[in-house]
């Protein structure tokens, strides 16, 4: 396949990051960027090294010469978006979250499937490389059994229109809280037991801040925060029967440090030098398309539509509820029979699809040089972020009526020795202020907990039997 023409819908901060990924990633060409406005698709375009604008995304979709399409508008918006693409037979990458709720997300998958296009969420986290390392540490058993886990994810961003607004299905949980939630998915699987949810509250009854308990079925448990109200450590832990492991920032992953029961570090693994980091997600829809998959095996479609159901129990739990879903969140689809009722949600679970190989991430270990498996091993590394993965903390732009951001990170600087730039525009302390007229938080009313059940099981891909070793 040659190079894959992306075009963007949208032309937001997070457009401009996967431009300038696109620039400096093989195999793609930046061709097309579409906005409401021809002007302001004109301006992006040239900023971004972009060659064709539209004023409307019609207009980009009926080009014949774009390959793959990006959608980055508001995600209250990607459900009319995705199906416009799939009507004109457009493979599309669409940001997170997926849609607002299960039902949307299973309207797309079903005009997608029966029109042949291929759909994928660009939740990137799912797609980096360093998550191969993380679960093959955790499968190991170098911590023992792995028992709880916590995540948190938060900026201070409630200035921001699409955080504050009903109409934008605005909140932390689908901006902030997916990350936490994806998170624990990765590294605990989905057989949930059930999912307790508490929120403090916007002036516009959106939850500003998240406190999410997910319970599985042998007894784990993951304990979840997200907030709009201020910047947290990022940090994922992994608590297990002879230590335990930390992740630094669960939104673009940068190291896993591993101890053992007396705190004593064993290992540290960092992950490969990237672009971006949207650079994985590019790849994961070429390989697709270039195979005639309708899905990426990194976030499947039985995956979205199980995290989208999570979603959903934890909004009709706190009662935080959009214009545009009439009054109540969706009841969930029947995946069976008499399968699910108002506290009850079976959740389907996809045979898993096997992930190509990727990049493999460098360990640093205390001692001597030795050989990790796969990984590099160096002795004595340092506990600082290298200029070739660090990240700027904090949110991009302000988002506009058309266009979208991620929450968080999406902006790293590139590796010098490939001679790229910091991809994306400057970031300041301006950018990321927050509003001083903020709204009073009210306590959430007590809801029952709503239990999650499984109907299917999943074969887990086989793990190594130790932790990847170190030899002389």
């Amino acid at each position: 396949m040659s190079r894959l023409n992306v075009g963007i819908l949208g032309c937001g901060a997070i457009a401009a990051t996967m431009a300038n990924t696109v620039r400096k990633t093989k195999g793609f060409c930046m061709y097309a960027a579409a906005s409401r406005n021809l002007d302001k698709a004109t301006g992006f375009a040239k900023r971004n090294g972009v060659r064709k604008a539209y004023g409307s995304y019609e207009e980009l979709l009926q080009d014949k010469k774009v390959d793959l399409v990006y959608i980055a508008t508001p995600h209250s918006e990607h459900f009319e978006h995705a199906k416009l693409c799939i009507s004109y037979g457009k493979p599309c990458l669409v940001e997170k979250a997926f849609t607002v709720n299960e039902a949307q997300a299973r309207e797309v998958f079903r005009l997608a499937k029966e029109k042949n296009v291929f759909i994928t969420e660009a939740i990137w986290t799912r797609y980096m490389p360093f998550v191969r390392t993380m679960k093959e540490v955790l499968a190991s058993g170098v911590i023992g059994k792995p028992v709880c886990l916590s995540a948190n994810l938060g900026y201070a961003i409630k200035g921001k229109e699409r955080m504050v607004e009903p109409a934008l299905a605005g909140g932390s949980l689908l901006d902030l809280g997916v990350y936490p939630l994806n998170f624990a998915s990765m590294m605990f699987g989905d057989d949930l037991l059930r999912v307790e949810a508490s929120c403090t509250y916007t002036s516009k009854h959106l939850d500003e801040q998240d406190n999410l308990t997910l319970i599985y079925k042998d007894g784990r448990m993951a304990a979840l925060t997200a907030t709009m109200l201020g910047t947290t450590d990022r940090k994922g832990t992994i608590v297990g029967t002879e230590g335990y492991l930390v992740i630094d920032n669960i939104n673009n992953f940068e190291r896993m440090t591993v101890y053992d029961g007396k705190y004593k570090k064993i290992a540290s693994y960092k992950r490969p030098r990237q672009i971006t980091g949207y650079e994985y997600e590019l790849q994961a829809c070429r390989m697709a398309l270039e195979n005639g998959w309708l899905e990426c095996p990194e976030m499947t479609h039985d995956e979205t539509i199980r995290m989208m159901r999570i979603c959903d129990v934890i909004r009709r739990q706190i009662g935080v509820i959009y214009p545009f879903e009439n009054g109540s969140v969706p009841d969930p689809v029947k995946v069976e029979e008499g399968a699910t009722s108002q506290v009850e949600e079976v959740i389907e679970i996809s045979p898993e699809l096997q992930i190509a190989p990727q990049e493999d991430a460098t360990l640093f270990m205390e001692g001597p040089v030795a050989d990790a498996g796969d990984a590099q091993v160096i002795a004595g590394e340092p506990e600082t972020a290298e200029a070739d993965g660090s990240m700027i903390a904090g949110e991009p732009e302000t988002a506009e009526a058309d266009d979208s951001m991620i929450a968080g990170e999406p902006i790293a600087a590139a590796d010098a020795s490939a001679g790229s730039e910091q991809a994306g525009p400057d970031m300041t302390e301006e950018a990321f202020a927050v509003s001083e007229k903020t709204g009073e938080s009210e306590t959430p009313t007590e809801t029952p907990t709503e239990v999650l059940t499984d109907t299917s099981t999943e074969t887990p891909a086989a793990a190594p039997a130790e932790v990847p070793a170190a030899a002389d």
